[in-house]
């Protein structure tokens, strides 16, 4: 007892053991980081902007799709989806014309596709079932076209395209569906974002 007393006297403390929320990193919530929790909005754009540099697209070009793909009956994530896989540039990259859709993009706007045998440098042409994409004959002589039509069958072509032996040309076999693609996206995420601007 005498030496509890000289203790008080002199001011000592005893240990207090920490509190549960107090050993936890992050404090009472357990979240680390030290930054602020990200918002509704944040996520959302987020996997909107996800989507947008898989497929290398403007927010403008973006915008129009998912207004379009709003407006057509059906799920609006998956028709946004199949809408971006139908874009020319998408389509020459699927088919092999380029190692990366920027690549198949420029391929496009230097004019060496046709579709349908017209003529067409538009990146953001929707094709429809049916189509077919060919190589110019005058580009079908070029070193690119070559190295290109060397390399293809290196990486698998979806279903819906069917292309044709020599790779000079392919054809919209059928729009692709939700199974068809692999792009990882949360388009539930994507919808909410415009929904509730």
């Amino acid at each position: 007892m005498a030496q509890s007393s000289s203790s008080r006297a002199s001011g000592a403390l005893r240990p207090v053991a920490p509190s549960s929320a107090a050993s936890r990193p992050g404090g009472h919530t357990g979240r680390t980081g030290g930054g602020p929790r990200p918002t509704d909005y944040g996520v959302h754009l987020k996997e909107k902007q996800k989507a947008r540099r898989i497929y290398g697209v403007l927010e403008r070009q973006f915008e129009k799709n998912f207004e379009l793909a709003s407006k057509t009956t059906g799920v609006t994530g998956a028709i946004l989806l199949q809408l971006m896989e139908r874009r020319l540039d998408n389509v020459a990259y699927r088919l092999g014309y380029g190692e990366s859709r920027a690549k198949a993009r420029q391929i496009v706007t230097h004019g060496h596709l046709q579709v349908n045998g017209k003529d067409v440098a538009i990146p953001s042409f929707i094709v429809k079932a049916g189509d077919k994409i060919s190589w110019k004959e005058v580009s079908r002589k070029t070193e690119m076209f070559k190295l290109i039509s060397a390399g293809l069958g290196k990486r698998g072509i979806p279903r819906w395209l069917r292309p044709s032996s020599d790779g000079a040309s392919g054809e919209v076999a059928a729009l692709p569906e939700p199974a068809d693609i692999d792009t990882i996206v949360d388009t539930r995420l994507i919808t909410e974002h415009y929904s509730k601007r």
